[in-house]
């Protein structure tokens, strides 16, 4: 694995005509190579079942479309949240082990120790590249829920975003288990326009907690989000195989549609590696 180092990032570089390659797997979780560096959000690969969580069960309802054998190398882990199992189940924190770096929220880099670290808000670190030159990984600032962070934080704890930056490299965001439309501003400001959103949506929501409220973003929400970022390209995930999403694949399809973007919207290949080489990037 390349080595690290902490630097400051405010602007992101000058967006490219490259797409890169996304594969995604249910749930929260995709695959992408990017400036020869392969990256994995949030690893979930249980089977379906339920899982006990304060005040409240959850329940996974499908079978991730690939298992961690099947990904072949994971260079870096990028885990917006360690605190529920729909972000990272009992199968993802194994796969941890075996994968050099992890970047989460700073407490998650304090209770997974090891080879994670966390970000604060807009901190970069540099990864070196294979070939030559680095990839700045920037964690970017996320709410879990509808309002003031620190209104939501007691309950659903804290995660983050991350914008992948390099020269020569496209732009990609990957939004984390957000909900705020203000944040993704914040982002876009010092980011945007990006050329891939990997997008948390699939309104999830809960009857006991912020009165049923979105806890992440919802499909017309996605769609706002991509013009926000003037994404050339969004990938959804984290909008099936729980049974708290409360909206999946038809809504996102119908939002974006609706917005005058279907032509933005990437659904991932489901399970298929192709063109997902070690050498990409």
């Amino acid at each position: 694995m390349a080595s690290t180092s902490t630097t400051s990032h405010t602007t992101g570089d000058t967006t490219t005509g490259e797409q890169i390659p996304v594969r995604v797997f249910g749930g929260p979780t995709a695959l992408f190579a990017y400036g020869g560096l392969r990256f994995l959000t949030d690893p979930t690969f249980d089977a379906p079942g339920d899982y006990p969580v304060p005040g409240a069960r959850l329940t996974k309802t499908a079978p991730s479309s690939a298992a961690p054998a099947d990904l072949g190398r994971i260079d870096v882990v990028l885990l917006s949240h360690d605190e529920h199992p729909d972000n990272l189940d009992h199968s993802g924190r194994a796969l941890l082990a075996d994968v050099p770096l992890t970047l989460t929220t700073p407490g998650g880099g304090e209770r997974l120790g090891g080879r994670a670290k966390g970000l604060a808000d807009w901190e970069s670190i540099d990864l070196e590249r294979p070939g030559g030159g680095t990839i700045t990984v920037t964690g970017v600032p996320a709410i879990h829920g509808p309002g003031a962070r620190e209104d939501v934080e007691p309950f659903t704890g804290q995660v983050v975003g991350f914008v992948l930056t390099g020269q020569g490299l496209p732009t990609v965001y990957v939004s984390g288990d957000n909900a705020s439309l203000d944040l993704v501003r914040e982002i876009a400001e010092r980011f945007g326009p990006v050329d891939t959103a990997i997008l948390f949506a699939g309104a999830p929501r809960f009857p006991v907690l912020f009165d049923g409220a979105t806890i992440v973003l919802d499909s017309a929400q996605a769609a706002e989000a991509a013009t926000i970022l003037g994404a050339r390209r969004v990938v959804p995930v984290h909008y099936d195989s729980w049974a708290h999403f409360t909206e999946g694949r038809d809504e996102l399809v119908a939002a974006f549609a609706n917005a005058g973007l279907a032509d933005r919207l990437d659904l991932g290949d489901l399970g298929d590696l192709g063109g997902l080489g070690d050498a990409v990037g």
